[in-house]
């Protein structure tokens, strides 16, 4: 492998190790986003009295079951997500693994090769 392969594989190592960087970042804010739905839902199913949602910067009052139902769409749609966003730091992970792996190499046959 020549010097301009070698460039190529670590600018995309980069690069990878950025989109890696983003992905790990949206995970962890589904992740946060899970668990204040989870929080949410307890507070509203154990409530007695009104309950009331924001919705686009206006809090109305609803009824309990629009409550949870909303909530609830929120937790599958979140969990979706996060199940996405974790699928593709699995294969960023693995792919980033696989080209430090190519480089580790190609240096070392490069500098036998010098």
């Amino acid at each position: 492998m020549d010097r301009d392969q070698i460039e190529k594989l670590t600018k995309e190592y980069q690069m990878l190790q950025e989109q890696l960087q983003s992905v790990a970042m949206q995970k962890e804010q589904f992740t946060e986003m899970k668990e204040e739905f989870k929080e949410a839902m307890a507070e509203v199913e154990k409530a007695t009295g009104k309950v009331y949602l924001s919705v686009g910067g206006v809090i109305v009052e609803v009824p309990k079951e629009k409550a949870v139902k909303d909530l609830k769409e929120k937790q599958e749609s979140t969990e979706m997500r996060l199940g996405i966003v974790s699928k593709q730091y699995e294969d960023f992970s693995k792919r980033e693994q696989s080209l430090r792996t190519n480089i580790t190499n190609a240096l070392k046959d490069f500098k036998e090769q010098a």
